[in-house]
């Protein structure tokens, strides 16, 4: 008899137990690598169709305007998990030379599930550029499921799928011999990007991964079915960040950053969703949004020193989501290629502030340029053979552009410099200017600077030099008023006792080009006795850009006394650009014995010596 009541009181505890469990909605993310909504039928119709997540849709929600706020995987990978914009935090560049600690404070969120007594998972891509909160993960390998946990434990589980990855357009030209399942008549170009049978291959065969994509995520969705889960479980499909054709993964236009979201509600937790299933919705949500809509949505306590915020779960009304019309994006490293790029979107207008205009965006980058369609790009327009907008990725960009998105969604129209807009374009510029002095973003030091001074304790170090960095922000703004007027401010940045105003200041005289040669022979004078490699070579980037003055052995002598790996390839970028827009400069560089096999530097140095 008394083995029977222990037995009753232990059922009691064990449903008791599971009746808790059950009052928590499990969460599920799947992430398709490399791709932005302009490939998925249900955002966009000449994408492919997806039924698995078009099932999803019709018992949850669509979000018209999800944005990776970063277009490339690590720096939006870590953003996804911290809630945090990687320029405040110091994770903004692909790939880390050196990871930063996570504010003091705050954990990556789904060490915050797991405190609270989920079950987390991730299968298993994980490229943080910032240390991994302990506890994050009960696993995170190829075989990691929630199948492990405790009996009526909740769960969170991530995974990714490298099946549309970038990597899966590396094909060898025989590989065209082979058909596409998707006609390659059939697909939407892009009006960047040429006609040619390579192009219309290289779309089809994207096409055809997106549907790889959707029967691989059907077998998840099996899996839950088959545990009895669906009515108890969230299931968010997104993209990791846009792409993968040439000029979107890894630059901040709108196909590298605007990605598909479909976000399922299970028949229990319909309550925590302000929306009907099946409806879709407009307002704007970020990935700095993610981890803190799963910790609400879980009924986790939200920290107030991340940048996110929820847009479901309890106390979140879907009018008030709608009303949201921001988003804020950066780009700058990716692998060895340097750049420099803010977006602030609001509404359907698009603002974007390139601080290195001469940077231009088809700047050799190993990987990238592995894909046949980059090489066809790049050969066609060295032969004169593309129109103009299909050759600006091969130019100097404007420091400044706007888009009307409604009716330039592939922004090739800049407004910047019509009279009809200029009142649009100010209102856009003192928005994002406001952002990166607030935040603040610590891109306005090189990265060699912030890898040896700031990433401990970037936040810290960041807000202890908010008005240094905003007085750079005011110099690298010099560029967007006439040479007259930015005349003064240029000096006073050349002759700074301060490396990093000089810094600037070249960069600005860059941007003017030959206009600014006022400036000429002081520049001459940094390049060759500057004490800072960095500022010597910016020195040399605008003489050679923009006065025939060899920039060579300025380059080499840099690149020779360089303090670190990540400051040799900053130094090797500046050679790269101007081997590729000006190739009567001959490199005989050689990097320190200490990095010289590191394998971003012998790429620069293969290609400036090609």
């Amino acid at each position: 008899m008394l083995n029977r009541v222990k037995l009753a009181m232990l059922l009691t505890l064990v449903f008791a137990a599971q009746a808790c469990a059950a009052a928590r909605p499990n969460i599920v993310w799947l992430v398709s690598e490399d791709n932005s909504k302009h490939f998925v039928k249900l955002f966009d119709e000449s994408g492919a169709s997806m039924p698995t997540i078009e099932k999803l849709a019709k018992r949850g929600l669509v979000f018209e305007r999800a944005f990776s706020n970063a277009p490339v995987c690590s720096t939006a990978r870590t953003t996804l998990a911290t809630g945090c914009y990687g320029p405040r935090i110091g994770t903004q560049y692909h790939r880390r030379e050196k990871l930063a600690e996570m504010p003091h404070g705050l954990n990556m969120f789904m060490a915050d599930l797991r405190k609270a007594g989920y079950y987390t998972a991730n299968k298993s891509k994980k490229d943080y550029n910032a240390v991994e909160s302990a506890g994050s993960w009960d696993e995170s390998s190829g075989k990691a499921t929630w199948r492990k946990r405790k009996a009526g434990q909740p769960f969170f589980f991530m995974q990714s799928f490298g099946v549309t990855h970038e990597g899966s357009l590396h094909f060898p030209a025989k590989q065209m011999n082979n058909p596409t399942q998707t006609d390659p008549a059939s697909v939407k170009l892009s009006p960047k990007h040429p006609d040619t049978p390579t192009f219309r291959y290289t779309y089809a065969r994207y096409h055809d991964r997106h549907k790889e994509f959707d029967k691989q995520a059907a077998q998840v969705v099996a899996q839950l079915e088959a545990d009895g889960l669906m009515d108890d479980t969230f299931i968010f499909y997104f993209g990791d960040h846009g792409g993968v054709l040439p000029g979107s993964k890894g630059y901040a236009y709108e196909v590298g950053l605007h990605v598909p979201l479909v976000v399922y509600v299970p028949k229990n937790f319909q309550h925590l969703v302000d929306a009907e299933p099946g409806t879709r919705h407009q307002g704007f949500v970020s990935f700095v949004d993610f981890g803190p809509t799963a910790l609400n949505l879980a009924g986790v306590k939200v920290s107030n020193k991340i940048d996110g915020k929820p847009f479901l779960g309890k106390g979140v009304k879907m009018a008030e989501v709608n009303r949201r019309d921001e988003t804020f994006g950066y780009a700058d490293r990716f692998d060895e290629k340097y750049d420099l790029v803010r977006t602030y979107r609001k509404g359907d207008f698009k603002y974007m502030r390139n601080y290195q205009p001469f940077n231009i965006d088809g700047l050799e980058n190993n990987y990238r340029y592995k894909a046949l369609a980059y090489k066809e790009w790049r050969k066609l327009y060295a032969a004169g053979e593309l129109n103009e907008v299909q050759s600006q990725f091969f130019k100097p960009r404007a420091p400044e552009a706007l888009y009307d998105l409604s009716v330039d969604p592939y922004e090739t129209n800049n407004l910047a410099g019509k009279p009809e807009h200029a009142k649009k374009l100010a209102e856009m510029r003192n928005a994002l200017n406001a952002w990166v002095k607030a935040m603040p973003d610590l891109s306005f030091y090189p990265e060699p600077y912030l890898v040896e001074h700031a990433l401990d304790n970037a936040t810290k170090f960041g807000q202890s030099r908010k008005r240094h960095i905003a007085k750079l922000v005011d110099i690298a703004d010099l560029q967007l008023v006439s040479f007259d007027k930015a005349e003064a401010g240029i000096r006073a940045a050349l002759n700074s006792p301060d490396p990093v105003e000089r810094y600037w200041g070249l960069i600005v005289c860059s941007s003017f080009g030959r206009t600014a040669n006022l400036f000429a022979e002081r520049a001459i004078d940094l390049a060759k006795t500057d004490p800072d490699p960095l500022v010597r070579t910016r020195a040399a980037e605008f003489l050679g850009l923009h006065h025939s003055i060899d920039p060579a052995p300025i380059i080499a002598d840099a690149l020779a006394k360089s303090r670190s790996k990540i400051e040799a390839v900053l130094v090797l970028n500046s050679a790269a650009l101007l081997h590729q827009t000006n190739p009567v400069y001959v490199f005989d560089v050689k990097a320190p014995k200490a990095f010289a096999k590191d394998r971003w530097v012998q790429n620069r140095i293969a290609f400036i010596r090609d």
